[in-house]
């Protein structure tokens, strides 16, 4: 990813956070120079450094760990800047964004201890403070047969890539006029945009 220097993120008391918060990302793989593509929900380990997933069994994309690097696409907030709430002119249009790349070596794991525990805690994330939260209490034979649908891996991350472009390069004043119209835009993304940009500036 092309990160020019004032749009680099490189802590991970910032980037795990944004992972965490955006876990609904997308592996990529390559086997025998194809690309395959699959968009899926991740859970980070930050102690060991991997993040762990599945996917279905039917898709055949597992079939491709097999040693090589792969990459997960973490996208957050993202939004159209115009112009026109520029002071300083001329100047163009641009799109602010976050995006963290990570890569690393997936291997599936087998142990049905490591997996069950892995899918407790998927569920656990994203159920926690709904209510009624689902509990993944299921008989056995059901259960059975899901997992027996699933392929669980593991990516232990070799390296990160962070860019967070929201306006850094821009004066002060332009900075707070793409908050301003971001804010206040119909748009959710356009707000969570200009919330992360007062959010960064402030840190």
């Amino acid at each position: 990813m092309y990160i020019p220097k004032s749009f680099a993120v490189t802590d991970t008391a910032t980037i795990y956070p944004f992972i965490r918060d955006h876990n609904f990302a997308t592996l990529v793989t390559h086997q025998q120079g194809q690309l395959s593509a699959t968009s899926i929900p991740f859970m980070l380990d930050a102690e060991r450094g991997v993040l762990r997933a599945h996917l279905a069994r039917a898709n055949a994309q597992w079939k491709h760990f097999e040693g090589g690097e792969s990459l997960v696409i973490f996208q957050g907030p993202h939004a159209y800047v115009s112009p026109t709430w520029y002071a300083e002119q001329p100047s163009v249009p641009t799109w602010n964004y976050t995006a963290v790349h990570v890569y690393g070596v997936p291997t599936v794991i087998e142990d049905e201890t490591v997996v069950r525990a892995m899918l407790r805690e998927l569920v656990a994330n994203h159920e926690h403070g709904r209510d009624p939260e689902w509990l993944m209490d299921l008989p056995d034979d059901y259960y059975r047969k899901m997992r027996q649908a699933i392929v669980v891996f593991e990516l232990k991350i070799n390296r990160i890539e962070a860019k967070f472009k929201l306006s850094q390069n821009r004066s002060e004043a332009d900075m707070e006029s793409v908050i301003i119209h971001l804010a206040g835009s119909a748009s959710p993304l356009d707000q969570e945009t200009a919330k992360m940009m007062d959010e960064r500036r402030r840190s």
